[in-house]
């Protein structure tokens, strides 16, 4: 093995590079290679030995080629001693000197920003202060004016309402004039005179609402008028209504295309069989069901952190949140404490199935509709506590009865090892490859299961798929139709997998198929696409309900 001297010699030599030999590597940890520098860190370290005369004797054996390169990987002293020698020739004191200059300077410029900003903004208040009194007594005669409607027994308008009552969601104030807008420093005069110019040019408004989670329909507010076809509509339902003794063969058949909003609640509890067609017993029926359900309360509830409870409460407590997470309505926490009692009481009452989920997504239908009864507005962003404390416990009652006897149509979805789901999802798969072969064999060609993507839409009956504004149209034909919910929903499925065959057909893997199996985009859709999906599941039922062996293999 050579001299260590010869080592140091053979790397600093210019000579050809050999397996092992470092190299300078540039990037975010290395620098690049600074001649210059390097020369004065060599200069003030060690020299090496002067280099032996002679030209250097290159390797000619293994054995000798591994004896000049056996410290190739060998931690020496020269990388530390070039790095200690660099760090004194750092300048703290510079640094400091340069660094405090940055901050100072970039305060500077923040400052003058500042004194610029508010400059502009007096400026642009002298300019607009007489159109602020103009608004201001334009808006005050416009208070008289709906004040004098209020009187006459109008309804308020919806930007005095808004004026006048604070949403649970919103911080915003309207500020009139000057002399409502709190008085503080400079820096926050400046701040509050921004915040009431755009109060003033921009109008109020609510939360915006994603198009998937809104749920107006065509007889909401905020929305044209009513065309005299619905407005027809309208009165046939409150005729038949009105009677003594409602047909229900009648109203199933007008419900079918749909209900209007102001009739829905009522409907929905004659089609569910909560309510008697006999008008005269329904407020006693109303009564008696709704002290029940209390009952049930009272009895059960406090044994949700029972041993043998925990589990099931713990799952619906989790699940909770995750229910319509974009619609306000849902997040607001006495709206999940009613969710809770009535998923738990009717896990409780129902020990063969008990709670699966999914179950909670079937409650939101009925608890948005039975809000309807009592307000005019949208739901979306709307304060539950502001109702009275009687019309919500009504409508915790009404959404459980309601559930429950849906459920009682469809229990064995939920049962162990769900065997209603898999016989659907069996028979779903049946139907498309008779009713479209293209699509059946597309989907076998690349492996996708229809149990892989259709079991959520048997357990949560499309609501995951669908806004709830469309469920809720959907659900009008469902308790209109006889089996709705556990027959009809199967020709539903099959008329929506196939509404998109072009895009299942332009699929070429099996991760493609899925991911738009699992994310449809229906955020746009609304009461007529619906019906559109209604009447081809109506066609599909007429050709194959009644022949089942029809679209057996």
């Amino acid at each position: 093995m050579s001299s260590d001297g010869n080592k140091k010699q053979f790397w600093k030599r210019n000579a050809a590079k050999v397996p092992g030999s470092i190299q300078h590597v540039y990037g975010a940890q290395h620098p690049p290679f600074d001649p210059l520098l390097h020369a004065n860190l060599i200069k003030a370290g060690n020299k090496p030995p002067p280099a032996t005369p002679g030209k250097p004797k290159k390797a000619t054996t293994f054995q000798e080629f591994e004896s000049i390169t056996s410290d190739a990987w060998d931690v020496g002293d020269d990388d530390d001693e070039l790095l200690a020698m660099a760090a004194q020739n750092l300048n703290i004191e510079v640094v400091m000197e340069t660094a405090n200059k940055v901050i100072e300077n970039h305060s500077k410029q923040q400052e003058r920003q500042r004194q610029d900003d508010t400059t502009e903004l007096d400026q642009r208040e002298e300019d607009t202060q007489e159109e602020v009194v103009v608004v201001a007594e334009d808006e005050e005669e416009d208070e008289e004016e709906e004040e004098d409607r209020a009187e006459e027994g109008d309804v308020t308008s919806p930007e005095v309402s808004f004026a006048s009552q604070s949403s649970p969601y919103t911080d915003s104030r309207l500020v009139k004039s000057h002399s409502e807008a709190p008085i503080g420093s400079p820096k926050d005069a400046a701040g509050e005179r921004a915040a009431l110019h755009r109060q003033r040019s921009l109008p109020h408004r609510q939360p915006v609402i994603p198009l998937v989670a809104r749920m107006a329909d065509q007889n909401t507010s905020g929305t044209p008028a009513m065309t005299e076809r619905e407005a027809s509509r309208l009165d046939k339902f409150k005729q038949l209504l009105a009677g003594p003794n409602t047909d229900l063969e009648e109203l199933r058949k007008l419900s079918w295309s749909g209900i209007p909003r102001q009739v829905r609640p009522i409907a929905w509890k004659l089609l569910s069989g909560y309510l008697p067609a006999n008008a005269e017993r329904r407020d006693s029926v109303l009564q008696r069901k709704r002290q029940e359900y209390f009952g049930f309360i009272q009895q059960y509830y406090d044994s949700r952190n029972d041993e043998h409870h925990q589990d099931t409460y713990r799952q619906i407590h989790i699940d909770i949140p995750r229910t319509n997470p974009l619609i306000p309505l849902f997040q607001q926490a006495s709206v999940q404490e009613i969710f809770e009692r009535i998923l738990f009481i009717w896990a409780i009452r129902h020990p063969a199935s008990g709670y699966v989920q999914g179950i909670n997504d079937l409650v939101t239908p009925f608890f948005v509709v039975y809000v309807f009864e009592y307000i005019e507005e949208e739901v979306e962003n709307f304060d539950v506590s502001s109702l009275q404390e009687e019309a919500l416990r009504n409508i915790e009652a009404d959404s459980f009865w309601c559930m429950s006897k849906l459920l009682d149509g469809i229990q064995d979805n939920y049962t162990f090892a769900q065997p209603g789901i898999q016989r659907k999802v069996k028979a779903l798969e049946e139907l498309v490859s008779r009713i479209d072969e293209s699509v059946h064999r597309h989907m076998q060609q690349y492996e996708v299961e229809y149990l892989q993507f259709a079991f959520r839409w048997m357990n949560n009956l499309l609501m995951r798929e669908l806004p709830l504004r469309c469920t809720i149209r959907l659900w009008d034909t469902y308790q209109a139709e006889p089996e709705g919910f556990s027959h009809f929903h199967l020709y539903v499925c099959a008329a929506f997998l196939v509404r998109w065959r072009k895009e299942i057909l332009e699929e070429r893997d099996f991760q493609g198929l899925m991911i738009l199996l699992q994310n449809l985009p229906t955020m746009h859709w609304g009461n007529e696409e619906v019906s559109v999906l209604l009447a081809e599941a109506y066609r599909l039922k007429f050709a194959f309900a009644d022949a089942p062996n029809h679209y057996k293999r």
